[in-house]
Parts: C-alpha cells; sequence; structure tokens
C-alpha cells in the first residue's frame, strides 16, 4: 500500500502536523497532492484543532513547486481550472478557524511559497530558499503568489520578486517580513511546535476573531477596520472564555480555555 500524500501527526491535544509527503519529487504539487491537502484540512480531527503545523517530508524540500511534468502539457482552459483548485485548497488554509504555521523545512518555490503564504505565519530553516520563479517558465503564479505577495511586502517588492523569478534565502524572507524568524538547521519544526503550543494555550475564540480581524485590516478600508475590530472585542465578552481568562488573571492561576 503505497504512503499518503499528506500525513497527519497529532502533537497533543490541539496541535497536528500536515506534512506534504512526496520526497522522492521534492513534495512538488499536482492535482493529486493538492487534492490530500484539501482533505486533510477538511477532516474532523484538523478542523477541531487549536493550531495547524504545515511541513514538507525530507530534509531537502518544503514544497519545491507545482509539478512541471504536469503542467507542461496543459491547454488554456486545463491551466486555468488547476489554478483554480489550488487557490481554493490554499485558502482553506487561510480561511482555517485556527492557526496555520508554515514550517520551511528546504525549498519553497513556486507553489511551495504560495502555499506558505496561505499559512498566517512563516518560520524557515537557516537552508530554506524562497521564491517565485515562474516567469522563467514562461507563466505567472498561479496558487495566490501575486496576490499574497503583494500583500506582505508591498507592490514594489513584489513586482521585483516576480518580475525577476529570483530566489532569497531565509535572513532576506525574514528581513522583507515574508518569514517571522529563520531557524538554525534542522530545527524548523521544533520551533513551529513551541510556537504552535503557546498559541494553542490561548483563548481559541479570541485566536479566532483576532485573526478574522486581522484579516479584516487587510481587506478594508481602516474606519471600517476600526468598526470591525471593535465588534469583535464586544463579541468576546459573550464568551466562557472571557470570563474564565479574565478570572485567571485576577486570581493568579492558569486559565483553563474551553473554547466556547
Amino acid at each position: 500500500m503505497s504512503e499518503p500524500l499528506v500525513t497527519a501527526e497529532e502533537q497533543g491535544p490541539s496541535v497536528v502536523v500536515l506534512r506534504i509527503n512526496r520526497p522522492e519529487a521534492l513534495n512538488a504539487l499536482n492535482e493529486s497532492v493538492l487534492k490530500a491537502l484539501g482533505e486533510a484540512i477538511g477532516r474532523e480531527q484538523v478542523k477541531k484543532t487549536r493550531v495547524v503545523v504545515l511541513t514538507g517530508a525530507g530534509d531537502k524540500a518544503f514544497v519545491a513547486g507545482a509539478d512541471i511534468a504536469l503542467m507542461s502539457n496543459f491547454d488554456r482552459p486545463e491551466a486555468s481550472q488547476f489554478s483554480r483548485f489550488g487557490q481554493r485548497v490554499f485558502n482553506m488554509l487561510t480561511l482555517y478557524q485556527g492557526v496555520t504555521i508554515a514550517a520551511v523545512n528546504g525549498f519553497a518555490l513556486g507553489g511551495g511559497m504560495e502555499m506558505a503564504m496561505a499559512c498566517d505565519l512563516i518560520l524557515v530553516d537557516e537552508k530554506a530558499r524562497l521564491g517565485q520563479p515562474e516567469v522563467s517558465l514562461g507563466v505567472i503564479p498561479g496558487f495566490g503568489g501575486t496576490q499574497r505577495l503583494v500583500r506582505l511586502v508591498g507592490a514594489h517588492r513584489a513586482r521585483e520578486l516576480i518580475f525577476t523569478g529570483r530566489t532569497i534565502k531565509a535572513d532576506e524572507a525574514v528581513q522583507l517580513g515574508i518569514a517571522l524568524k529563520s531557524c538554525p538547521a534542522g530545527t524548523v519544526l521544533e520551533e513551529a511546535l513551541a510556537l504552535a503550543r503557546t498559541i494553542s494555550e490561548k483563548g481559541p475564540v479570541a485566536i479566532r476573531l483576532a485573526k478574522q480581524s486581522c484579516a479584516n485590516g487587510e481587506r478594508f478600508d481602516p474606519a471600517i477596520g476600526f468598526q470591525e475590530e471593535a465588534d469583535l472585542f464586544g463579541k468576546c465578552f459573550d464568551t466562557q472564555d472571557q470570563r474564565e481568562g479574565m478570572a485567571a488573571f485576577l486570581e493568579k492561576r492558569p486559565a483553563q480555555f474551553q473554547g466556547g
């Protein structure tokens, strides 16, 4: 029986690691891998989890890109369909109600960088390399790269990275604001899990609403964003988590959040 293309590993009650498992192809994305990732994100086990850490199998690649051998024979409708499929799956990461962390353990090129950018937070191995090299193949990023990169680094820098297709090292990814942190070689998953556990101990309703409010800040005029933030702040006070969190603070004890 063949190995699953995406594995799910529980790391305690509130953290799951999803691992792209196609190391012989540097975890390149084809329709089967994307389908497996979408199915994994949609499983009840994962949906109930507070933090998902996404990484790649092996020590060479997070995801080296989309499968070029597959794409080389696409016609226009097939290419557009593949792009929309990848966008839908990656949007599942963005819209996931918990927190998603990309632990980039090697090459994250093309679709791999786009997958990482669909997550809430990105940590990179110091040996990782990231980039959107699609123009070298005569195409453009198709899984959301032109949209997410602009939001992360601004229009000028995003254009430069996309127009040149150049690959950047881990320290530049941090400098540009693409990644949160560069980790010593071989430790990125360990550090991502430590961050995941810290986040998982906080109020899950508050994390979900904070994520929603941050997303509103990207989509709305600031005046609307401030109003949405105030409404979501008020919504927190309908929850048991808020009552428990503030009571625990006043009573000088650890909070026991239940997610309600």
